[in-house]
């Protein structure tokens, strides 16, 4: 357990990742319950934000499906984030590293990769592996496009092959300051080595004039674990991964299970 846990902590802002979180992995949709806790967060004064590993062109297949309006965007792992006024922070990786990875790639044809950009996501080319993930997210699924990397003129947030742990660790080993951090076991989300989502978290609640003290954040992956340990109430899904569970403070029900709205009574921030 992370922390010891104040049942009336006067948690003022709550971050949620969203694959498997948010949204089902079964329905792909976002349960009645989670709508109407978030909702009623928002009566309370709580401020609410989303922290995933999603880039920042991949959130509106979700979020604009939701009645709900989030203070501040913690995406892309934490490398990019902002609110409506604009950028709160932002940490590309190098183009050193950016280089080395593009020559491995180039070097290993057979890998599909994602590349995250501010303001735009695209693949360097197709895979079965690629389409087999994709499918996975059914109605939450953003648009695949593909690009030569070498082209784009843009700063890149992330970079994520569809490779092995074996062949991340092979990788991350060649890069300067790369490390990476995984929400599912076909492919491996590469940031920068001290960024994550726990970083994006503290420009937020920098920006807003809050504590770590008065955040929860939910989350189910590897690449939340930074997240739940950071937070003053961090919560792991029911479907968690066992490493995400182990770091979190408290185990809620699954995300089909009211597991988000259930952990806010326990709590009693709802």
């Amino acid at each position: 357990m992370a922390h010891e846990i104040v049942a009336d902590a006067n948690i003022r802002a709550a971050f949620f990742d969203i694959d498997g979180t948010l949204t089902s992995f079964t329905s792909h949709e976002v349960p009645s319950s989670t709508v109407r806790a978030l909702q009623e967060l928002r009566e309370r004064g709580v401020l609410l934000f989303i922290c995933t590993g999603r880039a920042p062109s991949q959130m509106g297949v979700v979020l604009n499906k939701l009645p709900l309006h989030f203070d501040g965007i913690v995406g892309a792992n934490g490398q990019y984030c902002w609110n409506d006024d604009g950028i709160i922070a932002r940490n590309p990786i190098s183009p050193d590293d950016v280089h080395i990875i593009l020559d491995w790639l180039d070097a290993h044809p057979d890998v599909s990769a994602a590349f995250s950009e501010a303001d735009y996501s695209y693949f360097n080319h197709d895979s079965p592996t690629l389409r087999t993930m994709w499918a996975s997210l059914g109605k939450t699924a953003p648009r695949i496009d593909f690009a030569d990397p070498r082209t784009r003129d843009a700063a890149i947030y992330q970079i994520s092959p569809y490779i092995d742990q074996r062949t991340q660790d092979e990788l991350t080993s060649l890069c300067r300051n790369v490390r990476g951090v995984r929400w599912h076991p076909d492919f491996v989300d590469l940031i920068v080595g001290d960024g994550g989502k726990n970083r994006g978290m503290e420009h937020m609640l920098q920006h807003y004039g809050l504590q770590r003290e008065q955040s929860i954040a939910f989350g189910d992956g590897g690449n939340d674990i930074d997240m739940l340990e950071y937070a003053g109430i961090g919560v792991a899904m029911g479907n968690a991964t066992p490493q995400t569970k182990a770091a979190a403070d408290y185990v809620t029900a699954d995300v089909d299970d009211d597991g988000i709205a259930k952990a806010l009574r326990h709590f009693r921030i709802m």
